[in-house]
């Protein structure tokens, strides 16, 4: 049964009297075709209606839905062949950034991302997609080691933030964090980075410091979350919307300011509603962005991403 977001109750009203109608005719003794395509034609142009503008906040609400396809969807839906690598070769393995070598419709690749899981257990064992400064330090792996073979990169960004326990901090979260930025800005092969959920803070830039950057029309990619913002501005996360209005989260605003560089579009309603479509989207969406990057030699690509990332905020 779908899950409706707190915005969405008028089209979820529709929906539960289109349920009601179908469990009452199920028998097929009353012709309830007519009054359930009324019905339906309603609901989708609310939905059309209300996806049509959405408020930043909405639009958060939207990426942090817990339908969304996550990081195991992607690998399932896109790549072939996918063999999954292990370990930071320091401390230990990170279940909330999975990577490794994978086959994108027919050419080689390392891809790298963030994984929430999807129910209790898996979202306990994969910390909620928080890394921890192993999972930074296994990308960093993953990436020198995609370098040395002249692999492409792919990344997926889904997280709220890098894990901000005591125990991250002691591990060398910062550090981390900054060394995975700095490997993903030194690469000599194509790297792109799809913002498909959450993109948070220095745990979303970590994976995200790439050629391309593309991102789903109801991501989010922020500094920090609104409700954090908001109370460290007005001391009530109960200000969360009016902080992801000013922040300029949204995919549109990024791309008005340079931060990314395409929007993906999502089916009618976000990606939680038609996972298969919204996979092979995105999967168009990379191809594209590796295709442009194919001509380009590591001194090149490398310059392509300093200058990327330095001409933002300027006039």
């Amino acid at each position: 049964m779908a899950s409706f977001l707190d915005f969405e109750k008028p089209i979820a009203e529709l929906q539960g009297r289109i349920d009601e109608l179908r469990e009452t005719a199920a028998d097929g003794t009353v012709d309830i075709d007519a009054e359930v395509a009324k019905l339906q034609a309603k609901s989708d142009k609310a939905l059309r209606d209300t996806y049509a503008r959405l408020t930043p906040w909405q639009k958060t609400q939207v990426a942090r839905h817990g339908e969304r396809p996550h990081f195991k969807d992607y690998v399932a839906g896109l790549f072939d062949d996918f063999t999954t690598l292990a370990g930071d070769r320091a401390f230990g393995d990170d279940q909330a950034i999975l990577g490794g070598f994978a086959m994108f419709r027919g050419q080689r690749v390392m891809v790298i991302g963030h994984e929430k899981g999807d129910d209790t257990a898996s979202r306990l064992r994969h910390n909620f997609g928080m890394g921890k400064p192993e999972g930074y330090r296994k990308a960093i792996r993953l990436m020198e080691l995609a370098d040395r073979f002249g692999l492409p990169v792919v990344t997926l960004v889904d997280t709220s933030g890098a894990f901000p326990g005591v125990q991250a901090e002691e591990r060398g979260q910062a550090e981390a964090i900054a060394r995975s930025t700095e490997t993903c800005l030194s690469l000599g092969v194509p790297m792109v980075a799809a913002v498909v959920g959450e993109g948070g803070s220095g745990g979303a830039i970590a994976l995200a410091a790439g050629n391309r950057v593309l991102m789903f029309e109801h991501a989010v990619y922020s500094v920090i979350s609104p409700e954090g913002c908001a109370s460290i501005l007005w001391r009530t996360a109960d200000k969360a919307a009016d902080a992801a209005e000013a922040m300029k989260v949204t995919a549109q605003d990024l791309k008005g300011l340079g931060v990314i560089d395409t929007i993906v579009p999502e089916p009618l309603g976000g990606a939680h509603r038609d996972a298969a479509k919204a996979i092979a989207t995105l999967g168009d969406a990379i191809r594209d962005a590796l295709g442009g990057l194919a001509g380009m030699d590591a001194a090149e690509l490398r310059r392509d991403r300093r200058e990327k990332f330095l001409a933002m905020g300027r006039l």
